[in-house]
C-alpha cells in the first residue's frame, strides 16, 4: 500500500490544478471503494486536499497535492556524498565547494543531461 501511496503522490504532483478522483482510479486501476479509501487516507495524512465539485450532474472530488513528494534526483551522484576530503570541506576551509573541481564537473555534466519529462 505504501508503494501505491508514493506513486499516487508523485502522479498528483504533476497536476497543479488537481485531477478528478475517477481519473486517478482509472490510471491506477483501483475500484472506487479502494480509491476513496486511499484519498481519505492521504487527506488525513495532510498530503492531499479533496475539493468537492459538480461534474456531469454528479458530485465528485478533485484531488490536489498539498505536500510535494521529496525527491533525491537533484543530488543523485553528487560527488559530495562519497568525497574523500568531505571532513575538510567548508566555505572558508582548505577544501571549499566554491573551488571544488569535482562539484564543477558534476554540475556541468548534470546541466548537459536532457530534462526528464513529467508523467502525464
Amino acid at each position: 500500500m505504501e508503494k501505491l501511496t508514493n506513486r499516487v503522490c508523485l502522479f498528483l504532483a504533476n497536476y497543479e490544478d488537481g485531477i478528478v478522483q475517477s481519473e486517478l482510479w482509472k490510471k491506477f486501476k483501483l475500484t472506487s471503494r479502494d480509491g476513496s479509501r486511499l484519498a481519505l487516507k492521504l487527506e488525513r495524512m495532510g498530503i492531499i486536499m479533496r475539493e468537492k465539485i459538480l461534474e456531469n450532474k454528479r458530485w465528485t472530488y478533485v484531488l490536489k497535492i498539498k505536500k510535494t513528494p521529496v525527491s533525491t534526483d537533484s543530488i543523485e551522484n553528487a560527488p559530495c556524498l562519497v568525497c574523500p576530503v568531505e571532513q575538510k570541506c567548508s566555505l572558508d576551509g582548505e577544501v571549499s565547494p566554491r573551488t571544488c573541481q569535482w562539484i564543477e564537473e558534476w554540475t556541468i555534466n548534470e546541466l548537459s543531461k536532457p530534462k526528464k519529462k513529467k508523467e502525464q
